[in-house]
C-alpha cells in the first residue's frame, strides 16, 4: 500500500527554521556579549582616528568616537566594572520583583489564581487576553517583562497549549507593541518632552501635549491584539507543535478544580490584594499626595508612584502570597517565605551571569559614541535623500527599526534623533506629533528580535524552563513573524490613519505650521 507523501514545509517555515538554526549556532548569550564588547573596543580604536562631519546634538560640536583601548579608558572601565553591574537598571527590576513573585509562586497563590482564571475564561480568548495584558503592562514601566511574559507561558501550558506560544504572545504584547497602549504611561511625557525640545530648535515657543499620540496608540492597541492573535494561533503555535516540552514542570498549575482550602486561600489573597490597591488609590488621589511629583503628576518619570512600581509589584505579590499560604495551609513558618525567595533567586542565576556582561557591553557602547554615530549618520542619509513627505515618514520608521536593533533604549534613541528628525521634518511641513508617532512604530517593531535588548536573554531563560534546548535562534525565529508583520502593517496603518485625518492625540496636528 502506498504511503502518503509528507507535506513539504512552506517557504516561510524553511526560512524560520534557518533563522533558528543559525541563531542557535551563535555562542551562548553571555559569550556573545563578551565578543561584542571586544568588537566595540576595536571599532572605537579604529574610528577614533576618523573625523566625522555630523554634529553631536548633546554638545553642539563635531562627533568624536572615543578610543576605549586608550590606557585612561581601560583603567576607567575597570574602575566602574562593579558599578556597571549593580546599577544596571534591568537587573534590579527583575530581581526585586522576582522576590515577591517567588513567594506567591511557592505558596501556591499564582498556581491557584491561574487555574481559577482559566476556569472562568473561554479558551479561544486566552491569546488576545495575554496580548492585551502585555500592552496594558506598559503603564507599569518594565513590569510586563518580569510578570506578564512568564505568566503567558504558564497560562498556555495550564490550558494544554504549547507554553512557548504563550511566551511569544506575551512578548509580542509587552515589547513588540511597546508603543500601543490605551492607558497613558510614563513613556508618553518622556517622548513628548524630547520632541518638544527638538521642535524648539526651529520654534522656541512651540508647546506639545504629553498625550499628543494618545488616539493613535489607542487605535494601535487593537491592531497589535488582532494581528498578534492571528500570528500566534496560525503561524507561531502550529510551528511549535513539533517542539517537545522537556523542562521541570512539576510546580506548574494543572487544569483541575480548586479544593476547599485553595478556594478559601485564594479568596483571602484576592481581598488582601484589592485592599492594597484601594489603599494605594486612596492615598494617591489628594493633590498633595506623596505619590505625586512636584507638579502634582502621577505618571511622570519623576513621580514617586512611577519610581516605586517595582517595589509595589514586590508587595502586590508578597502580601497576597503570604495571606494565601497562611489561609490555605501551605505556609507553616517564616521559613516558607524565605524558601520561596531563595528558590526564585536560584532560578535567576543564569540571568545574573548574562546581565553582568550585558551591563559592560552597554557601558562600553555608550562611552564609545558608536551608537550616536549610527543614529546620526542614518539621519543624515535620510536628510540627503530628500524624499516626499509620506516616504520620509516611512523612512523614519524603517531607520528607527534598524537602529533599535543596536540601541535598545526608547528614550535614549529619541534623545539623539529628536533634535535631528523633528526640525528636519518641520521644514518639510510635517508636525512633531507625526514624527514622534513614526518613531514609536519603528522603535516597537524590532524590540522582540534583537538579543541586544536587555530583557531578551530573560525571555530565553523563561523559554528554557519549558524547552531546555531554547537558544537565541529559537526566540528570534519565534518572534520574527510578529516583528516583520508589525513593522509592515503598523507602518501602513500610520499612513492610512494620516490620510484619514484622524487626530493623533490631544492637541496634535499633522502639519507644521
Amino acid at each position: 500500500m502506498a504511503t502518503e507523501k509528507q507535506a513539504k514545509p512552506s517557504l516561510s517555515s524553511r526560512m524560520l527554521a534557518t533563522v533558528e538554526r543559525v541563531g542557535n549556532a551563535l555562542p551562548d548569550p553571555a559569550v556573545l556579549f563578551i565578543g561584542l564588547l571586544f568588537i566595540v573596543w576595536i571599532l572605537s580604536w579604529l574610528l577614533s582616528y576618523v573625523s566625522f562631519s555630523v554634529e553631536d546634538p548633546r554638545s553642539g560640536e563635531a562627533l568624536v568616537i572615543n578610543n576605549l583601548l586608550a590606557p585612561s579608558a581601560m583603567t576607567e572601565f575597570l574602575s566602574v566594572l562593579v558599578t556597571n553591574f549593580v546599577h544596571f537598571h534591568p537587573l534590579g527590576v527583575v530581581l526585586v520583583a522576582m522576590l515577591g513573585i517567588g513567594v506567591a509562586e511557592h505558596t501556591g497563590f499564582i498556581n491557584s489564581a491561574i487555574r481559577s482564571l482559566l476556569n472562568a475564561t473561554k479558551e479561544w480568548l486566552l491569546t488576545p487576553m495575554v496580548i492585551l495584558v502585555g500592552i496594558v503592562s506598559h503603564s507599569a514601566v518594565d513590569a510586563g517583562y518580569v510578570l506578564v511574559i512568564p505568566l503567558g507561558g504558564v497560562i498556555f501550558y495550564a490550558a494544554g497549549r504549547h507554553p512557548l506560544a504563550g511566551i511569544a504572545a506575551a512578548f509580542a504584547g509587552v515589547s513588540g507593541g511597546f508603543s500601543a497602549n490605551f492607558v497613558p504611561s510614563s513613556l508618553d511625557p518622556l517622548l513628548q518632552g524630547l520632541s518638544q525640545e527638538g521642535a524648539r530648535i526651529l520654534d522656541p515657543d512651540i508647546v506639545l501635549n504629553p498625550l499628543n499620540n494618545y488616539f493613535f496608540t489607542t487605535a494601535s492597541s487593537l491592531l497589535i491584539i488582532g494581528f498578534g492573535w492571528y500570528l500566534t494561533e496560525k503561524v507561531v503555535e502550529p510551528r511549535l507543535q513539533g517542539v517537545t516540552v522537556d523542562g521541570d514542570l512539576e510546580e506548574l498549575p494543572q487544569m483541575h478544580d480548586l479544593d476547599a482550602n485553595e478556594k478559601k486561600g485564594l479568596r483571602a489573597a484576592v481581598i488582601a490584594m484589592v485592599l492594597g490597591l484601594v489603599l494605594l488609590f486612596v492615598t494617591a488621589i489628594p493633590g498633595g499626595s506623596a505619590w505625586r511629583d512636584a507638579d502634582g503628576g502621577l505618571t511622570t518619570g519623576a513621580a514617586p508612584m512611577m519610581r516605586s512600581i517595582v517595589a509595589l509589584i514586590f508587595l502586590l505579590f508578597l502580601i497576597p502570597g503570604l495571606v494565601y499560604g497562611i489561609v490555605a495551609g501551605t505556609v507553616k513558618s517564616s521559613k516558607d517565605m524565605i524558601d520561596g525567595m531563595t528558590k526564585a533567586m536560584g532560578q535567576m542565576s543564569y540571568y545574573l551571569v548574562i546581565m553582568f556582561f550585558i551591563a559592560q557591553f552597554v557601558y562600553a557602547f555608550g562611552q564609545s559614541n558608536l551608537g550616536v554615530l549610527l543614529a546620526l549618520e542614518g539621519a543624515e542619509f535620510l536628510k540627503w535623500l530628500s524624499m516626499p513627505s509620506y516616504v520620509t515618514v516611512v523612512g523614519i520608521v524603517l531607520l528607527t527599526a534598524f537602529i533599535n536593533i543596536f540601541v535598545g533604549s526608547a528614550s535614549g534613541k529619541w534623545g539623539l534623533l529628536a533634535p535631528i528628525f523633528v526640525p528636519m521634518l518641520m521644514q518639510l511641513g510635517i508636525s512633531p506629533d507625526l514624527t514622534q508617532a513614526a518613531y514609536r512604530v519603528g522603535d516597537s517593531s524590532t524590540n522582540i528580535i534583537t538579543p541586544l535588548m536587555p530583557y531578551f536573554p530573560l525571555v530565553v531563560v523563561y523559554c528554557q524552563r519549558y524547552v531546555k534546548s531554547t537558544g537565541i535562534g529559537t526566540v528570534t525565529a519565534m518572534m520574527l513573524p510578529y516583528s516583520i508583520t508589525f513593522l509592515i502593517v503598523w507602518t501602513i496603518f500610520l499612513l492610512l490613519y494620516t490620510l484619514a485625518g484622524i487626530p493623533l492625540g490631544i492637541q496634535s496636528s499633522y502639519t507644521y505650521p
